[in-house]
């Protein structure tokens, strides 16, 4: 999968975004990641998009900024709720 060409068209649209981010979640889920794996990447994908990626909506804007105003845990935690979130959402496949 060619991510910049995804994630620049992604980060476009919130929902988007978070539709994205449902398929990632159920493709970890249907090759068996556990939800302390998917949570792992999350983090790793929250510290990427941080660090690499400008905001291209207010939601991103929000969520950069407390990533970054955040301790580690606590990015954690942010990352759980991103995955609960689209988790809650039905996707299409």
């Amino acid at each position: 999968m060619n991510t910049s060409t995804n994630t620049n068209s992604v980060l476009d649209d919130f929902s988007k975004w978070k539709e994205f981010l449902g398929h990632k979640v159920d493709q970890a889920h249907s090759v068996g990641m556990s939800d302390t794996q998917i949570e792992e990447a999350a983090v790793k994908l929250g510290h990427y998009l941080a660090d690499r990626i400008d905001p291209e909506n207010p939601q991103e804007r929000l969520l950069k900024q407390m990533w970054e105003a955040s301790p580690p845990e606590d990015q954690k935690v942010l990352a759980r709720c991103m995955v609960n979130l689209v988790e809650q959402e039905p996707t299409t496949h």
